[in-house]
Order: structure tokens, then C-alpha cells, then sequence
């Protein structure tokens, strides 16, 4: 697709204007639709309406999908229910439509889902009653299965038939008489192997080692199973392994996106998920808590400079805004760390972490030492006096050393409560990490002056 230049825009609202139809649908024709969808990204409301007409219909919900989410509740709030259900619904992935649907107030949800025919209606109203966060709510019903019992011509016909609702052919499950998964069959094996059009799947199964995921499993599971086994899709059974449908990979890769950015606004401060272009109020209410929490924190660091006589040693209030930066940078990079391995399925109580937090101990003391040494040569150079430089000094060794610890234990803690640890990477370590780093230079500068 060629960049969307302004030129580019701009000669596309000229021929909107103009009500050019044959050449807009032919330059749509030719586009995937996450480029249309990045186009409709850019225009006006009245625009993003006039086109969507002339998309073609088998598009519009692949369309519709990929459009970022305040324009795709301006769309839908023009379609009619009738509209949503055969444009859209019934033109995707039950995964997606289901996504879709969640986006609708109740009320209108239900009315839309009264447009389908039974059987889309089902397969919808059961993904709907997953959780969000589990593998039922990521999950897809349409996939390709046969039993073990069903001859080839039977498996082929059926074949045909269920690939009518899916688009791309990831794995042909097999199943047992109850509808529980036994593992997965290959197209070459199927094709090739069989003797006779009378043959069995049984005949032609080999047992595996399909791997599959509970329907009430956490996402995160998914995700990493996805990722240790290299897998484009993954099976979802229930508790009595009746295999119930598919989460692909490029599932899981929105759910990786999101779940990044998730983390990165926590990270900076930010507690809910906001756009730029979303309300005042919205994005004043996602921020203005950890403004808050700065905003006290930075009074209670107040508080203990006021508490310390600082009037006694002046020259110690020149190294402040160093022991807080070096405090609050360790702690986030120690913090981090942890972060990542928790994402990555390493449970607290896994042997390689224990090993793991004492190299962080051991990075943290080196580079404290490190640290302190320079500020010790720099500070003597610079013409500061001895007791300052070494109290400098020394308080740069504790503050980073406790600084890593903090940084480590508090996402350990999160996690262990069920909150995101993501959390701890963002201005709750800074913070803490400033007023304890305080703390700790003053009360070694008291020491170093008995």
C-alpha cells in the first residue's frame, strides 16, 4: 500500500467529495483490509461512513476489526443490528465477533445477537461466557476435526464441509466417539498413507504429543505455551478434554501487543489504558493518580530533609538530587528485570531465580563500588572536602545496593497478590526509592559526622 502521505489524503477526500464510487471501490479492492482500516484511521466521521458503503461486504468486518477503537464505536453506533449481524459477525471469526459484541452496550449486544441464525448464535453466547483474561475468551470454534471411527471418504466430505467457516487450515484434530481430543492428524498422512477410501482415521493416527490448554487456563498460559512449543495454534478442551476450538497465533500476538502496552503505561504512571485522543477527563483520571503518589512522596522527602539539620552540613544538600536519581534508577532497572521473568512464566518459587537474585545483589555491589569510587575521585577533584566525598560515597553503596533489593522483592510481592508487577517499574520505585535513599544518606552523614 502506498504511504498514507497527505497528498494521498488528500486526493482521497477530493474523490469522496466528489462521490467518485467506481474509483474508491476499486482503490479499496485492491487493499488488505488492515491497510483500508489504517486509511479510515485517518478521516472524518462522515467520511469513514460514506466509504464504508463501498467496501465489499466479505471485507467489512475484517475491516471493521482492525480499526482503532474509538472509530470502530462510531461505525457501529451508525450500523443497524441487522447491519452488525450479517456485515460483520457473520463474516468473521467467532473469536473476533465475539469481541465485537463485547463492545456493544447489553442491551443492543443482545438485540444484535437475536440476528444470527442458531447456530452462530450458540457458538457466540458460549465464547461470551468465558471470563476475560482466560483461554476460553481468546479461543475460535471454527477448526477441523474427524473422528477416529470415520472412514476417509467420511472425513474428507466432512472436511470440505467445516472448512467452509474457516480460513486457514492450522491442524486437522482428531477426536474420539465423545468429542475428546486425541491429537492431530496431517494432511500428507491423510492423503498419502491411506490404503483404501475405506480406511479409518484410527487405521491412519499415530499418537502424539498434542499439546492443549484448559478453556478456564489464564491467558498467559496460552502465551506461553505458544511460545516455549513454537505453536500457530493451540487446541482448548474442557475438563474432561472434549475439545472445544483453537486459539491461533496472531491471537495471541494481539494479546501480546496489548498486554505491552499495558505494562509500558504502568510503567509511566498511567492506570488505565488510555489514547491520545481520548477525553480530558479520562486521560486526567489515568494519570492523576501516580501524580498524586509523587506528589506525596515528594512531601514526605520534604519532611525527612527537614527532619535532618541540615543546616549543620549544607554542603550535603548539593548531593541530593544524586543519591534520588541513582536510588530510583537502580530500583527500576532492578524491578525490570524481574518483571520480565515473570512474564515469562518463572514462578518466585523456581530454582533459577534464587540464583538470579543474587546476581542482581552482586551486579548491584559492583556497580555501587563502581559508582562510588568515581563520585569519591570526582567530588576530591571538584574541591569538596574529604568527610563529604566519603560520605557521598558510601551512601551511594547503600542506597544502590538497597535500591536493587527493593527493585526485586516489591514486583515478587505484587505478583504474589495478584496485582500487576508491572507496577513496579513505574513511579512507586522511583518514589519510595528517593524518600528511603534520603533516609539512608542523612543518617550516614550523621554517622560519618560523630
Amino acid at each position: 500500500m502506498e504511504e498514507l502521505s497527505r497528498t494521498y489524503l488528500e486526493t482521497l477526500k477530493e474523490e469522496i467529495a466528489t462521490q467518485q464510487d467506481n474509483r474508491l471501490q476499486v482503490r479499496f479492492a485492491e487493499l488488505h483490509p488492515a491497510d483500508i482500516a489504517e486509511t479510515l484511521n485517518r478521516l472524518d466521521e462522515e467520511e469513514v461512513q460514506y466509504l464504508w458503503k463501498l467496501i465489499d461486504i466479505e471485507t467489512r468486518g475484517d475491516v471493521l476489526i482492525e480499526l482503532e477503537e474509538d472509530v470502530r464505536e462510531s461505525l457501529l453506533a451508525q450500523l443497524t443490528n441487522h447491519e452488525i449481524a450479517t456485515e460483520v459477525l457473520e463474516q468473521i471469526d467467532s473469536d473476533d465477533a465475539a469481541d465485537v459484541v463485547s463492545e456493544l452496550p447489553e442491551d443492543r449486544a443482545q438485540q444484535v445477537i437475536e440476528q444470527l441464525d442458531n447456530a452462530d448464535r450458540e457458538d457466540l453466547l458460549t465464547l461470551l461466557r468465558y471470563p476475560e483474561g482466560t483461554a476460553g475468551a481468546l479461543m475460535g470454534t471454527e477448526l477441523i476435526r474427524v473422528e477416529l471411527d470415520w472412514t476417509v471418504s467420511h472425513a474428507i466430505r466432512e472436511m470440505r464441509r467445516q472448512a467452509e467457516d474457516v480460513d486457514t487450515v492450522h491442524s486437522v484434530y482428531v477426536v474420539n466417539a465423545a468429542g475428546q481430543l486425541i491429537g492431530r492428524l496431517s494432511l500428507k498422512r491423510l492423503l498419502l498413507t491411506a490404503t483404501s477410501t475405506r480406511s479409518t482415521i484410527g487405521d491412519l493416527f499415530k499418537e502424539d504429543d498434542t499439546r492443549a490448554v484448559k478453556v478456564d487456563e489464564p491467558d498467559v498460559t496460552v502465551v506461553q505455551l505458544m511460545k516455549k512449543y513454537d505453536l500457530v495454534a493451540l487446541p482448548v478442551v474442557d475438563d474432561h478434554n472434549r475439545l472445544l476450538g483453537r486459539i491461533t497465533v496472531d491471537d495471541v500476538l494481539d494479546l501480546m501487543e496489548e498486554e505491552a502496552e499495558k505494562d509500558y503505561q504502568l510503567a509511566s504512571g498511567l492506570s488505565d489504558d488510555v489514547e491520545s485522543d481520548d477525553a480530558l477527563w479520562d486521560m486526567t483520571r489515568a494519570r492523576l493518580p501516580w501524580l498524586l503518589i509523587g506528589l506525596f512522596g515528594g512531601l514526605a522527602g520534604a519532611y525527612v530533609i527537614g527532619a535532618f539539620d541540615i543546616a549543620r552540613f549544607p554542603s550535603m544538600a548539593l548531593f541530593i538530587p544524586l543519591i534520588a536519581a541513582m536510588g530510583g534508577n537502580v530500583g527500576v532497572q532492578s524491578a525490570a528485570i524481574v518483571v520480565q521473568g515473570l512474564a515469562a512464566g518463572r514462578s518466585p518459587r523456581d530454582a533459577r531465580l534464587v540464583p538470579r537474585l543474587l546476581k542482581e545483589l552482586s551486579v548491584a555491589l559492583l556497580n555501587g563500588t563502581i559508582c562510588a569510587v568515581v563520585i569519591l575521585g570526582a567530588s576530591t577533584a571538584l574541591g569538596y572536602s574529604w568527610n563529604l566525598s566519603l560520605t557521598v560515597s558510601l551512601a551511594l553503596i547503600v542506597v544502590i545496593i538497597f535500591a536493587a533489593l527493593f527493585g526485586t522483592f516489591v514486583p515478587l510481592t505484587l505478583d504474589r497478590f495478584k496485582i500487576d508487577p508491572a507496577l513496579a517499574t513505574g513511579p512507586f520505585i522511583t518514589t519510595a526509592n528517593d524518600i528511603i535513599g534520603l533516609i539512608i544518606y542523612f543518617e550516614i552523614g550523621v554517622l560519618m559526622a560523630a
